[in-house]
């Protein structure tokens, strides 16, 4: 799939995942819920990682795919 938010990272869900994991202790003021909100913003970028390796391997078409969508969750950065 190459369109809409796909188009622009290739993995989409987890980065809305994280930004509801950063998210909801901002938005209730809690400075502690940001460690568990971390820690899941690590393990997705771990599971991003360990799954994009996986699907370049045995999906066929999806290294022809990060050509043309080089970013896995933050454009310009990774």
């Amino acid at each position: 799939m190459t369109t809409g938010p796909y188009a622009v990272v290739r993995h989409p869900g987890y980065v809305g995942a994280s930004l509801w994991a950063l998210g909801t202790p901002l938005i209730v003021g809690s400075a502690y819920g940001l460690i568990p909100a971390g820690i899941t913003v690590g393990l997705l970028v771990l599971r991003t990682w360990l799954e994009d390796k996986t699907l370049q391997a045995e999906l066929p078409g999806y290294a022809d795919y990060t050509q043309k969508v080089r970013y896995r969750l933050i454009p310009g950065i990774w």
